[in-house]
């Protein structure tokens, strides 16, 4: 079954219901609308702060932008890219793209000119669907890029070298194009983050959407009474895999543009939201802003909030500490994958399993795991002492790298993706994530777990976020080096950071230390090539001598 089916389904079954919600904290104008309100407005600077639409509606937009594709001549296996901020159009978008047959391409919305160039014509992008916060990257690049593509613009004022999405949209057939689509067909090309230089495009089939979305909801009980916050930008798998359980069961979803604590909480009260996906930054962020009492919460209704759940990156076991001191009642599951595995859930930890907080869990709903050592051999499960690189298998494994054999062939063997992530198994078989196989720092031959030190250096009440890297050195070949962000109005100093990491082996204490800011990404990814960049042993250097 292809992934548009679900949509087409909840359309018949639902079509009143609410399917999504657009809310812009950062617009002061408060009106409600809806979406036929929203069209038939005279064109205003502000847009409405909060917007929605239902199934039904939802459905005739996805109908009305795969007719306009098909009268422009897109056809199954065609590439469509979209280029937009979160937003109610996106996911009608998405899925009008899908209903031609085509494949949908996200891009990252952090991308500059040269990168959306790059990614445009690895993926072999036929029409490329953007808003008004790209208009200068895009015309930066239009002359070059529309030689071979079209153009469409979503929003007010369309610039000259592009066409109006609005105008077009209105005036195509709302009714659904008898398209055959199954599983085997191609659905989306999704790019890696980046993280290790420029990002390759990842190749999946409706059979992994489908298999994402019935992960998701195994995992969390979604309901068609459960409402999914969604804070993250839709272009990466995390965000979308995680509001596919909304759209398995019909529920609503909640678009919420920005990450402040205060407009977490007011959206979680205001919209009676059940269900959070949250990144490491913005959870810090929200109980820094409680326990201080600059937010209190009994001033939201929060009581329907059920579930708390974290991914993208390794979760310090003193956040949930922290998190289940302030909201006893909540479950927790943390979700681990890759936009190779469409995203989260190929291993949980499970809501059932709170006393294994630290772990990245069990494998997910569908999925097999197995650690393999570097000698290639298979790590047993009671193995608490062996770390090796983790292996996932199951339905939603990428095609491939598209265009990229060779890399393919590096991370795909028998069906088994090889992630580039190192782990162990614990006494009781659940995996923990021991850092990326790119990010192992060996000193003096001994191999050093940067996510090690930095779940440690989390404890300390001082410190909002941390980062550990390796730099240079002459006699160990490189050396942990622990850039640590302090919370606001904190004091620390390296005598006492030094103090503070007694605990830890000899081996797996910093070497250095540096208070600076710690870099994410949109996805709550540490920007760790761009902090060796920064303090890489030569810039470390010269900086220290510019002191």
């Amino acid at each position: 079954m292809p992934i548009t089916e679900l949509l087409e389904r909840n359309a018949r079954e639902y079509t009143n219901d609410t399917a999504l919600v657009e809310l812009n904290p950062a617009i002061t104008e408060v009106r409600r609308v809806t979406w036929r309100e929203y069209e038939l407005m005279e064109p205003n600077p502000k847009a409405p702060y909060r917007r929605e639409i239902t199934w039904g509606v939802f459905n005739e937009k996805a109908n009305r932008f795969a007719n306009l594709l098909l009268s422009r001549g897109i056809k199954k296996d065609d590439k469509v890219g979209i280029l937009l901020m979160n937003c109610l159009e996106w996911l009608p978008i998405y899925f009008g793209i899908l209903k031609t047959g085509a494949i949908a391409v996200p891009l990252n919305f952090r991308y500059d000119a040269d990168e959306i160039e790059y990614c445009v014509d690895l993926a072999d992008v036929d029409i490329l669907v953007f808003g008004p916060e790209f208009i200068g990257r895009v015309e930066e690049i239009a002359e070059k890029i529309s030689k071979n593509r079209l153009l469409f613009y979503v929003g007010e004022n369309c610039p000259s070298f592009a066409e109006d999405y609005n105008e077009m949209v209105a005036n195509s057939s709302s009714v659904s194009p008898d398209i055959k689509i199954t599983d085997e067909d191609y659905g989306a090309i999704y790019f890696s983050s980046g993280t290790t230089g420029f990002p390759k495009a990842i190749l999946h089939k409706h059979e992994s959407l489908v298999h994402s979305a019935k992960v998701e909801q195994a995992h969390h009980g979604q309901t068609k009474d459960d409402v999914f916050l969604c804070i993250p930008p839709l272009y990466h798998t995390g965000a979308k895999m995680h509001w596919f359980g909304s759209l398995q069961s019909g529920g609503k979803a909640v678009l919420l543009k920005g990450t402040k604590p205060e407009d977490i909480l007011s959206a979680v009260s205001s919209e009676k939201c059940t269900i959070v996906w949250l990144l490491v930054p913005w959870a810090q962020d929200l109980l820094i802003a409680l326990e201080s009492g600059k937010l209190n919460k009994d001033d939201y209704e929060l009581d329907q909030w059920r579930l708390m759940h974290i991914g993208a990156q390794p979760v310090p076991a003193s956040l949930i500490t922290r998190w289940k001191a302030m909201f006893p009642n909540h479950d927790y599951d943390t979700n681990y994958g890759l936009s190779e595995s469409i995203g989260p859930g190929c291993v949980h930890l499970g809501i059932e399993n709170i006393d294994h907080v630290g772990a990245i869990g069990v494998p997910g709903y569908g999925w097999e795991c197995k650690i393999v050592d570097e000698n290639g051999q298979i790590v047993d499960k009671s193995d608490s002492i062996s770390v090796g690189e983790l292996c996932v298998k199951g339905p939603g494994v990428m095609t491939c790298y598209y265009k990229n054999e060779e890399a393919t062939n590096e991370c795909l063997k028998d069906g088994w993706l090889y992630t580039g992530d190192m782990a162990k198994y614990d006494e009781d078989g659940f995996i923990w994530l021991v850092d990326r196989k790119k990010d192992v720092i060996i000193s003096g031959g001994e191999n050093i777990y940067p996510v090690q030190i930095e779940s440690f250096i989390m404890k300390n009440r001082k410190v909002q976020d941390v980062a550990v890297i390796g730099i240079g050195d002459e006699r160990l070949g490189e050396i942990s080096c622990a850039i640590i962000q302090l919370k606001e109005g904190e004091e620390c100093t390296e005598d006492e950071m030094n103090s503070f990491c007694l605990e830890l082996p000899r081996y797996k204490r910093p070497r250095k230390i540096i208070f600076a800011e710690v870099p994410r990404n949109a996805t709550g990814k540490i920007e760790k090539p761009r902090l060796r960049e920064i303090y890489g042993a030569k810039n470390l250097v010269d900086r220290e001598n510019r002191n």
